[in-house]
C-alpha cells in the first residue's frame, strides 16, 4: 500500500546536536497536540515506531479535512541520520546556481555520492564556481539533503501553514523546506 508524507527538512546538511534537538522538537509539536507524546505503530519505517496525529494538527495545516485521523499510519517518524529527501513521483532531477542562475541538476544530483557519507556538505557549481551547503542551491521541485528530518506520514495531501513553518523553523533555528513524496508501507489491518 502506497502512503504520502509531508516531510519537513532543515536547510543545513549538518545539523549540530541534531539527536537532541529531535527530541526537543517532538516535545514542542507534542505541547501542541500536533502529536501525541508517546509513540505507537504508526509509521512505516523498521519496527513502524512514530507519534500519532493528534487533535492540534488541525491548527497548523492548509486543508485539515485531508489528514490521516483513524488511519493506521498517520504518525510522525523522526529521521536522525543523513538523508536525501526528494518527490518520489515525477521527480526531474532538475537544480540551478543562486549565483549563475545556470541549470546544473545532473551534475548536482551526481555529487550526493559524495554528500551522502558526509565526505562535504556543500556543492561547487561547475559553471561559475559558487559554493554553498547543497541546500542553499536551486530546486524546481522541493527536496531536501540533511542529518535531520521529520516525516509525517499520511500527511501528504495537505501542506503546513506559513504561520507554523515560520514558528516550526524557528524553534528548529533553521530555515525549513516542505517535500511531498509517497512511500510504500504495510497494508491497512
Amino acid at each position: 500500500m502506497e502512503y504520502s508524507q509531508l516531510i519537513l527538512v532543515p536547510q543545513l546538511s549538518s545539523v549540530p546536536g541534531h539527536q537532541a534537538l529531535a527530541g526537543r522538537m517532538l516535545r514542542w509539536l507534542a505541547q501542541r497536540q500536533v502529536v501525541e507524546a508517546l509513540p505507537s505503530t504508526c509509521g512505516l519505517r523498521g519496527n513502524r515506531m512514530a507519534y500519532v496525529i493528534g487533535p492540534g494538527a488541525r491548527q497548523v495545516v492548509e486543508h485539515p479535512d485531508r489528514l490521516p485521523f483513524g488511519q493506521p499510519v498517520s504518525g510522525l517518524e523522526l529521521v536522525d541520520k543523513r538523508c536525501i529527501y526528494t518527490p518520489t513521483r515525477n521527480f526531474l532531477h532538475e537544480a540551478g546556481c543562486p549565483e549563475c542562475r545556470q541549470e546544473i541538476g545532473e551534475p548536482l544530483f551526481e555529487s550526493l555520492e559524495e554528500w551522502w557519507p558526509g565526505t562535504t556538505d556543500n556543492f561547487t557549481c561547475p559553471e561559475c564556481g559558487f559554493e554553498d551547503d547543497i541546500n542553499g542551491f536551486l530546486f524546481l521541485q522541493p527536496c531536501g539533503f540533511s542529518n535531520l528530518g521529520f516525516i509525517f506520514n499520511g500527511w501528504g495531501d495537505t501542506r503546513f501553514t506559513e504561520g507554523f513553518l515560520d514558528a516550526f523553523g524557528e524553534r528548529l533555528g533553521f530555515a525549513v523546506r516542505q517535500v511531498w513524496t509517497h512511500a510504500e508501507g504495510p497494508a491497512p489491518r
